[in-house]
This record gives C-alpha cells, sequence and structure tokens, in this order.
C-alpha cells in the first residue's frame, strides 16, 4: 500500500509545472488561481487542475476569501515534501 501512496505522490511531482506551483507558493506563501496562472505562464483552466492535483495529493491547502480562493503549502508538510521545497 505504502508503495502505491508513493508512486502517485511522485506522479503529481513529476511535472514542471506542479513543481512551479509549489516553488512559488513556497516563495509567496499563498496565491490565487490566477496570480498563480500569471505567474507560471499557464492558463487558469490548466493551473486550476493542476493546483487541484496538488490539493488531493496533499501538497497544498485551499482557503476561500471572498470570492477568490487562495492556495499555499500544507500546514503541515510531510518530511519528503519538506526535503523536495527545500530543493526547489
Amino acid at each position: 500500500m505504502r508503495e502505491v501512496e508513493l508512486e502517485r505522490q511522485l506522479k503529481v511531482l513529476a511535472n514542471r509545472r506542479r513543481l512551479a506551483i509549489l516553488n512559488l507558493l513556497r516563495k509567496r506563501k499563498e496565491a490565487n488561481v490566477s496570480d498563480v496562472a500569471e505567474a507560471i505562464k499557464l492558463s487558469f483552466t490548466s493551473t486550476s487542475k493542476h493546483l487541484t492535483m496538488l490539493e488531493r495529493m496533499g501538497f497544498v491547502e485551499k482557503e476561500q476569501k471572498s470570492l477568490n480562493v487562495y492556495y499555499r503549502i500544507t500546514s503541515a508538510p510531510t518530511d519528503s515534501l519538506r526535503k523536495m521545497l527545500k530543493l526547489l
């Protein structure tokens, strides 16, 4: 079971756009979809899909503020995520 979960996590991280998103959130602490899309030069829809994948794997969390949804690195990152973020 552990190998299957690790494989899923690695597949999500094996994408340069998602790594760019994590790096951006690491630097900014928090950003909405529009800010992320503009920063990584990707469409709103594609960025939203990437953020959803990162959220489902527990790498980021979101918070609704008024009409915007803001994303940030999860407040309790795993050791492996913490180590990976240091490499970015």
